[in-house]
């Protein structure tokens, strides 16, 4: 049965249809006065309380959404180990296109920290770019760092941009002090940057995808020289007493002196996917950061999607001045989240309302052009 344009407007303009329209109230942004700045742990209301966790600080994150499900110290500014790779490679992975073949020169890797970790570059050997970015991410090679640097215009200009990137997609506990996060004075982040870092990240496909692998040949050519690497994520691969966790995308873990072992991971279940941040856990017992955030992603997933959040992330913005904004990856995988939904995250919310007020616009001008018709057919005016 056909339906009058007419019809629609009226059927606009009822009650049911104005308060299906209005988007649902919005939670408050991470600001000077959101519960991410509180000390201690913040959960949505409503939601269960979140398994205990020895971490100085860790946050759960919904990717797509951008909303804070549970958080203890967000803000707390601690040393990031190899987890700040995510913001090197933020900054310098969009500049060298992945087939690029680099000769690795004797000053590519010297200045090298005492004990830093290695994925094995050798000078004289020539790596594509994409073999030096699997060193950074499967074997935190602070060599692998070190060559791109150079090749970036050094190590001060590389921490320049790293620093830059930082200041552009949001970051506000930050400090960079080394390209590869090995400890320097000065230098910290906080799980709610790592997760801003992990969640622009994940964004770009090339750092999704080498976040992501388990295990390659280094250089992958193959060669005399060539041997393998496996990602030191052990939630990943499942390794030393830590088994796999299913759906995991990866993305970063770290340990130094200072601060304690840190990791940022992503997972998937059911179309959904939760970043989970922890940083120094203080159980003393092996594998805690691993089993700490399975902990927390279960809890996560066991979560409604649909809860009061307790603050929401900012929209992921571009780590480069010429780069457009990015959209979380699975976004492009998900259906699009009801009204009610999309209300909770502060773009959206603006969205939702300026289209309402545009429909009401509309649906009021409709009627008052009725009416007058009408009028004009009776003999009276409008």
């Amino acid at each position: 049965m056909a339906v009058s344009l007419p019809a629609l407007v009226l059927a606009s303009l009822s009650p049911a249809a104005r308060a299906d329209s209005r988007p649902a109230p919005e939670p408050a942004a991470d600001s000077g006065q959101s519960a991410l700045y509180r000390t201690g742990v913040q959960v949505s209301p409503g939601a269960a309380r979140p398994p205990a966790a020895t971490a100085l600080s860790w946050m759960v994150t919904d990717l797509r959404t951008g909303r804070v499900l549970a958080a203890r110290n967000a803000h707390r500014q601690l040393p990031p180990a190899s987890t700040l790779k995510t913001l090197f490679a933020l900054a310098v992975l969009p500049k060298f296109p992945p087939k690029e073949v680099h000769r690795v020169a004797e000053s590519d890797i010297t200045g090298l920290q005492p004990g830093s970790s290695m994925v094995g570059v050798k000078e004289g050997t020539r790596y594509t770019v994409a073999d030096l970015w699997r060193g950074v991410f499967l074997a935190s090679g602070n060599d692998a760092v070190h060559t791109l640097a150079m090749m970036n215009g050094g190590l001060p200009a590389t921490i320049k941009d790293m620093q830059a990137a930082a200041r552009r997609i949001g970051l506000r506990d930050t400090v960079v002090k080394s390209a590869d996060g090995y400890d320097t004075p000065g230098q910290h982040s906080s799980a709610y940057d790592l997760s801003v870092i992990a969640r622009a990240g994940m964004a770009n496909p090339e750092f999704r995808q080498f976040a992501s692998t388990r295990t390659a040949r280094f250089p992958a050519s193959g060669g005399p020289g060539a041997f393998g690497i496996q990602n030191t994520n052990r939630l990943l691969v499942g390794s030393h007493g830590v088994v796999q966790y299913p759906g995991l995308l990866g993305v970063k873990n770290g340990y130094t002196t200072e601060a304690g072992n840190t990791l940022v991971t992503a997972a998937q279940r059911n179309g959904r996917t939760l970043l989970v941040t922890v940083m120094n856990p203080q159980s003393g017992q092996p594998n805690d950061a691993y089993n700490e955030t399975r902990s927390l992603l279960d809890w996560g997933f066991a979560t409604s999607p649909t809860a009061t959040p307790v603050s929401v992330l900012p929209g992921v913005r571009p780590a480069h001045p010429s780069a457009p904004a990015a959209t979380p990856a699975d976004a492009r995988h998900t259906p699009p989240v009801a009204a009610s939904q999309t209300s909770h995250v502060s773009v959206s919310g603006r969205m939702a309302f300026l289209f309402a007020g545009g429909v009401a616009a509309a649906a009021l001008a409709c009627a008052l052009l009725i009416a007058r018709r009408r009028a004009r057919r009776q003999g009276g005016r409008a």
